[in-house]
């Protein structure tokens, strides 16, 4: 087939093949990428909304014996920088966000062994009894497997503990590329990519909700890259529980592995592919915490339906050197810019019409 007809299959909604995947993330100029990304989203929802959620991150510890070396946030057991918040602490924090309107709370922080499920089901009954209107989209697959090995446990038992505490979803942090070449190099001590992806199976066979995530632009290739979409494509066809998909790019500046921040177009380059290729995601979401506000607002244009959330706090990404920031307003203003209607939606993408909507007029 030609590139042409490649894209024009891709934009109707037909499945890629791998080495199809491949040849319009290469070849296919950006506009055109662009422009298939666009019309496969218009399909899918022909209306004017743009949804988001108004969520905060809480990172409740930055002890972590995991050790990535893209990451800027942890520290190793013992050292004098280290912390871990008290159940008082992250609850203040989450009454601050709900007062400002946050339906999702992500409390997520290191692999930190002095935790054990205990401490988290404590905190979780407690976030679900005092804030009954926010939804706890929190922890990652690292952490899960932590406490499953803390407390020799099925990582099922863990998560469904997790889940009766009042855990409602599980976020796809700590995906970065699903391709062991890679994380050798940047995440030798986290789990292997069958590992991540049988967790994520497990949470979906329990009901629980999950986004999956990409971190790109570390020493991944463009065909490894693909791999990673493609293994996320073959557990949604079998589980159809992912909701949504967020890649975003490696904030290199204060990090040990350092190297070379994204592009503007590279990062645009890949949602465009992520549209396309990941047929069977419902969402795609524009992950504005790295690029910033005006590339997201370009995101709308390249395959994205979803500004993804407010983030009204966020420690990891800020200490690798993004300085990132949005409040609802903002959020809202970029989105009509864009000529789309913002509305506010849960972690489940059901519409909130108990909070005001802004209008595109």
């Amino acid at each position: 087939m030609s590139l042409l007809n490649v894209l024009d299959k891709a934009a109707a909604g037909g499945r890629l093949s791998f080495q199809e995947g491949v040849r319009l993330y290469k070849e296919a100029p950006l506009a055109d990428l662009g422009a298939a990304a666009h019309a496969r989203r218009m399909q899918l929802y022909p209306g004017s909304d743009v949804t988001y959620v108004i969520d905060t991150t809480i990172n409740y510890t930055n002890v972590c014996n995991v050790h990535c070396t893209f990451c800027a946030f942890f520290r190793p057991e013992k050292h004098k920088e280290g912390y871990t918040m008290s159940h008082d602490t992250v609850l203040s924090r989450v009454k601050f966000a709900a007062d400002q309107g946050a339906t999702q709370i992500m409390i997520q922080g290191g692999v930190n062994p002095e935790l054990k499920l205990e401490w988290f089901e404590s905190l979780f009954r407690r976030v679900a009894a005092e804030y009954p209107g926010v939804d706890i989209h929190s922890l990652s697959v690292s952490e899960v497997i932590g406490l499953a090995h803390i407390e020799e446990l099925a990582v099922r038992e863990v998560l469904a503990r997790l889940k009766s505490a009042g855990m409602k979803s599980l976020p796809g942090a700590g995906a970065e590329i699903l391709v062991e070449r890679v994380r050798k190099r940047i995440s030798a001590r986290k789990v292997k990519p069958d590992v991540w992806l049988d967790v994520m199976r497990q949470a979906q066979l329990l009901g629980m909700a999950t986004t999956a995530t990409m971190m790109f632009g570390s020493i991944e290739t463009n065909e490894e890259r693909i791999e990673h979409l493609h293994v996320l494509r073959e557990l949604q066809d079998e589980t159809a529980g992912f909701t949504a998909f967020i890649p975003w790019y490696y904030v290199p500046w204060k990090t040990p592995l350092r190297g070379k921040e994204a592009t503007g177009l590279q990062y645009l380059r890949v949602l465009a592919i992520s549209r396309l290729y990941l047929d069977n995601f419902p969402h795609l979401q524009a992950s504005w915490l790295t690029p910033g506000l005006k590339m997201g607002q370009l995101a709308l244009f390249y395959g994205c339906d979803d500004m993804g959330g407010t983030i009204l706090e966020e420690q990891v990404v800020h200490d690798a050197g993004s300085t990132n920031a949005a409040t609802r307003k903002q959020l809202e203003d970029i989105i009509i810019g864009a000529g789309f209607r913002p509305v506010i939606r849960d972690t489940y993408w059901n519409l909130r019409d108990d909070v005001a909507l802004a209008t595109a007029g």
